[in-house]
């Protein structure tokens, strides 16, 4: 049994829901309001994804060797048939989301996944602002339990492939809310507006990736109920790609620098972001709540 790559072959599909969005954004489809497009933005987010795209193809074959390195090792001898397919992906999705929690709640898988956060516009070019340092942050790790347990190295990666292209299309704001009740257990532009803002309410919340019921499990769901706004804390006064990929490394590096004892050091590099300055998502949430107010995004410096 082969499996294709499903990001491959959804490009076309990328490509027209942009140009869609585009338009209906520029003409206020939603909300009866003309939508604003800022096209410098969506430049960085397009080359951030090309970036994404050529750092793969060159340390895409090493990460793959190590898979089936380890998958020599599976616990169980998961065959390579159709019918396994949808317990990868739910498996994988599950994978996923301690992966993305993570990478929220520990500064140097953040250093990587911050890339996807810095945008602060929100429409499907968003989805593809990717990293170029996951490799370095090792954020594939997170699939490795999958190889243990068995699952075939080609059926992980074909599933991580479908979570991706499910992903691309849930960053919009034209589409308010899914018929059907599937916003009960399907992650949604509404339930990932709210991942992406930065609202106090908002922060760290909704890690799913194609299932939302993860974050109603675990305690880390959070409804959409005022119009989010997007960045990160500290948004970037710039739309140059090469700084916004190592923005957050240099952080670490400025910090740990910094640091005169074991535990500065450790907080500047594996504390959760913001514990160097004392802005954790954690003290601003419980700020808000305390002052009962609810304070927008420090301006960049």
């Amino acid at each position: 049994m082969t499996f294709p790559d499903p990001v491959q072959l959804a490009v076309p599909a990328f490509i027209i829901a942009m140009m869609l969005e585009m338009f209906m954004i520029r003409a206020g489809v939603r909300g009866g309001q003309r939508g604003q497009y800022e096209w410098r933005d969506t430049g960085t987010s397009l080359a951030m994804g090309f970036g994404n795209t050529m750092v793969a193809v060159l340390v895409g074959g090493g990460i793959v060797a190590s898979m089936r390195w380890l998958a020599g090792f599976a616990l169980f001898d998961i065959p390579l048939v159709w019918w396994v397919v949808p317990l990868c992906f739910v498996a994988e999705d599950f994978a996923y989301y301690w992966f993305h929690r993570t990478a929220h709640r520990v500064r140097w898988f953040w250093a990587s996944h911050i890339i996807h956060h810095s945008s602060q516009h929100y429409n499907l070019s968003t989805a593809l602002r990717q990293t170029w340092t996951g490799w370095l942050s090792l954020s594939f790790v997170f699939r490795m339990p999958l190889l243990l347990l068995g699952f075939p190295v080609e059926m992980v990666l074909f599933c991580a492939g479908l979570n991706l292209v499910y992903q691309f299309f849930i960053h919009t704001e034209v589409i308010d809310k899914l018929p059907f009740g599937m916003e009960g257990w399907l992650n949604s532009p509404s339930h990932h507006r709210v991942h992406h803002g930065t609202n106090p309410q908002y922060l760290d919340r909704n890690y799913g990736g194609v299932f939302i019921v993860w974050d109603r499990m675990f305690g880390t769901f959070e409804p959409e109920v005022e119009k989010p706004r997007y960045g990160i804390i500290h948004n970037l006064a710039s739309f140059n790609p090469l700084w916004v990929a190592v923005h957050e490394w240099t952080g670490i590096a400025r910090d740990a620098g910094r640091a005169r004892s074991v535990g500065g050091l450790f907080r500047a590099v594996l504390g959760p972001p913001g514990a160097v300055s004392g802005e954790t998502s954690d003290t601003i949430r419980a700020a808000s709540a305390s002052s009962g107010v609810r304070p927008a995004a420090v301006p960049a410096e």
